[in-house]
């Protein structure tokens, strides 16, 4: 019963968490999708980027105001489930790694955040693969067709396997993996250290400041896994002839062909929607998790 309760908060909390973060930071998550897919020798098209402002002006201009949003309903329907999944996998996993300790330590927290990481990979993968291939799509917003038609046709060309919604499962759970791993691990074994502060605003800005930096620190260490992704699950630069393949042989021909730098491709976009909003995320998973307690326990 405790076990279900408890779940049930955290189900809650993270659902909201997910909502709310991705709502407000979704656009920056399609500015770093068009970035990482560009090639170098794409420079000459009208449609290449030369960063966010630019990307974001063009696709205004192109394909609508509302276009900063597409893609948005796959996260959307997967949020309150992911991040119940990702919450509800971190608390279960800190005690498989107490290694005898009364208390977690900050091992726990980050192998935890890792294997969360790689439960979550499994679950949000297909959703991962249909709101690439929305985003990727540079038609108007009144053409764009919407994600049932989308998915549908993912599946109909591709499948349910590796080459349709479960292409780039590799680069997922290592994306994953290593975000969860800094993420979970830097927040919570510094937030122990907020505990003494009696004023709740100073308590919450220190909270927002530990969530802002475990998300850009986290955003740091996966983006080459990240590019990895978007080129395997985004349309591939000649049609009908599959490039990019796999995670390793992906960043090894980004790295060629393009520089070390290509694989730190949307960085910067990254870094603005994960570090506000891993700090929007943790904050608003404590505040519902804590009414939800309240309410619970009333």
């Amino acid at each position: 019963k405790s076990f279900f309760k408890d779940a049930a908060i955290q189900v809650g909390s993270g659902g909201s968490a997910g909502f709310v973060e991705v709502c407000i930071m979704h656009p920056l998550d399609v500015v770093k999708t068009r970035l990482q897919l560009q090639a170098h020798f794409q420079a000459s098209s009208p449609n290449h980027y030369t960063g966010i402002v630019d990307c974001l002006s063009k696709m205004r201009q192109h394909e609508g105001i509302f276009a900063f949003w597409k893609g948005i309903l796959p996260p959307i329907l997967a949020e309150t489930p992911k991040r119940a999944v990702k919450f509800v996998s971190f608390e279960q996993y800190k005690r498989f790694f107490l290694f005898g300790s009364p208390t977690p330590t900050p091992l726990t927290f980050s192998l935890a955040g890792v294997f969360a990481g790689l439960t979550e990979a499994f679950f949000v993968n297909p959703f991962e693969v249909v709101k690439i291939s929305m985003q990727a799509d540079k038609t108007h917003m009144r053409e764009l067709p919407s994600t049932w038609v989308t998915t549908k046709k993912i599946i109909s060309n591709e499948g349910f396997g590796f080459r349709g919604l479960y292409k780039g499962i590799s680069a997922t759970v290592a994306r994953n993996m290593v975000f969860n791993g800094i993420y979970f691990g830097f927040y919570h074994s510094l937030k122990g250290k907020l505990s003494h502060v009696k004023d709740p605003t100073v308590e919450t800005l220190g909270k927002l400041a530990l969530g802002f930096t475990s998300g850009v620190l986290g955003s740091c260490f996966n983006i080459p896994f990240d590019v990895a992704k978007s080129r395997i699950q985004g349309p591939q630069p000649v049609k009908g002839v599959i490039k990019y393949r796999t995670t390793a042989s992906t960043i090894m021909i980004v790295y060629r062909e393009e520089g070390w730098r290509a694989l730190y491709k949307g960085l910067l976009p990254k870094v603005m929607r994960l570090g506000p909003g891993g700090a929007i995320m943790l904050v608003v998973y404590e505040h519902v998790h804590s009414f939800l307690t309240q309410t619970f326990n009333d």
